[in-house]
């Protein structure tokens, strides 16, 4: 399961007059740590300015996320499930919290609707709200590897060596014809 954690960045942008603006940006990370998710910010988010610092690091409950390749904006929404004890025979709530991409509140609540249409225990959608978050950055397993090198490309003891040898031959050839 994913640990989702909000991040929040600072930096300072040059507006059309030429003045200094502080911008403040919220991301989604998924990372198993605080120390994971401010790397991973560190390295995900490119900014015009160099110096942007982590500002706050919170972890978000989140039971699901739904990302469709369409939406702006990311809409919270409070789902409440209906689950009969078997013991009691009460009917007892559990709140989860589901995060989605979407155009405008409607279409957030359709979407939720769409995700949960094969789920057979009763929900209801109680609240959906704007959230300030730019962008998720889930964990993805490529992140992981290491960078393959191109095939142009050598490691540089391979030219190093080169470039010893052939100032060892140029050496030698003179030495020779002498």
């Amino acid at each position: 399961m994913a640990s989702w954690y909000l991040g929040k960045i600072r930096y300072q942008k040059e507006d059309e007059a030429g003045r200094l603006k502080t911008i403040n940006e919220t991301y989604l990370v998924d990372a198993v740590s605080y120390t994971e998710s401010e790397a991973r910010l560190y390295k995900q988010i490119v900014t015009d300015a160099s110096d942007f610092s982590v500002t706050a690091i919170s972890k978000m409950r989140l039971a699901d996320l739904f990302a469709y390749e369409d939406g702006e904006q990311w809409f919270k929404a409070k789902v409440i499930y209906f689950s009969v004890d078997e013991k009691s025979g009460k009917e007892k709530k559990i709140v989860n919290y589901m995060l989605v991409n979407s155009e405008g509140i409607q279409q957030a609540l359709d979407r939720i609707n769409e995700s949960m249409r094969n789920f057979l225990i009763p929900y209801e959608v109680t609240d959906i709200n704007l959230t300030p978050i730019l962008d998720v950055f889930p964990y993805s397993a490529d992140e992981d590897k290491e960078p393959e090198i191109p095939a142009n490309m050598r490691p540089l003891s391979e030219v190093m060596a080169e470039r010893a040898a052939a100032e060892n031959a140029a050496e030698a050839v003179p030495a020779e014809n002498a």
